[in-house]
């Protein structure tokens, strides 16, 4: 089933998202964790490609086993860059022949030794080019697409960037997920600045749960989210103390969380990455709201 079709305007649901093993020596232990995730029976699952498509061979497997054996919708991701033509071709023939029909089309993150490399040769340059690609292969294939709440890293500015979204879901991008953030203001007035710029697919916003001090520096590169006070406050006092943190960082998501649905917000991503228990824990603390 596609994600648009899953999309709801009136409960509250929750996706999760998960990784593919970096070894076949850890597929097993991987593949055990994204199995006791669908077991929470979320709205669907998002499995990652892995930096440079390092991963991706795997990114399949985990993908189909999710939907065949539990019947959880799948979105397989699939990054371009850097990648030739032939190379992509074969992915989307790959996704094809495995039955995946949603896929989030990224570009991905440049690897070091190319980020000062000419890239005006690259057949894929942005993830609008990804998008295109997908659309002449297959029709009926449900696209979703990264957006940033915070600005896009390499971008002049929030205008700029917008701007190239509008590209990309004009390109055929029928959802967007967003990349984490933690304060919601961000998220409201990103959501209204986009609108007002005519991109009205669903957003679906991306709550990452901090449970651990060492996340922090990961998730300021990856995402240059801003740290409001309240959380910086919260990673002070229990950063030193790993149960204390995870603890208060499933609180904070959590809070986030039902922030956004008090605000009208009914579709939540939440990066749990492969922590079941991060993602029980999270679904058991917004039981009642969810009606599980």
């Amino acid at each position: 089933m596609k994600i648009t079709d899953l999309l709801n305007k009136e409960t509250l649901s929750l996706s999760f998202e998960v990784f593919p093993p970096k070894t076949e020596a850890s597929f097993d232990s991987v593949k055990t964790a994204t199995r006791e995730i669908a077991k929470l029976r979320p709205l669907f699952m998002s499995v990652t490609y892995g930096a440079g498509g390092g991963t991706s061979k795997y990114t399949l497997d985990i993908a189909k086993d999710i939907k065949e054996n539990f019947g959880v919708p799948s979105l397989a991701h699939l990054t371009c860059v850097s990648s030739t033509k032939e190379t992509v071709g074969q992915k989307i023939e790959e996704i094809k022949a495995a039955g995946i029909k949603n896929i989030m089309a990224l570009r991905g993150d440049i690897p070091s030794h190319l980020e000062n490399a000419d890239r005006s040769g690259w057949a894929y340059r942005h993830a609008v080019d990804l998008v295109r690609e997908l659309k002449e292969a297959d029709e009926d294939f449900c696209i979703g697409g990264a957006c940033y709440p915070e600005v896009h890293p390499e971008s002049e500015n929030q205008k700029d960037d917008i701007k190239h979204l509008k590209e990309k879901v004009d390109a055929g991008c029928e959802f967007l997920t967003t990349q984490m953030f933690f304060d919601n203001n961000l998220l409201f007035n990103f959501l209204y600045k986009i609108r007002e710029a005519g991109i009205t697919v669903p957003v679906i916003p991306g709550i990452m749960p901090i449970t651990n001090a060492n996340q922090i520096e990961r998730a300021i590169k990856l995402s240059g989210s801003f740290m409001p006070r309240r959380f910086v406050n919260l990673v002070d006092k229990f950063g030193s103390d790993p149960d204390a943190m995870k603890q208060a960082g499933i609180a904070y998501a959590t809070d986030q969380i039902i922030d956004l649905y008090a605000n009208g917000i009914t579709n939540i991503h939440v990066y749990s990455m492969n922590k079941p228990d991060v993602a029980e824990k999270i679904q058991s603390n917004l039981s009642d709201i969810l009606g599980k």
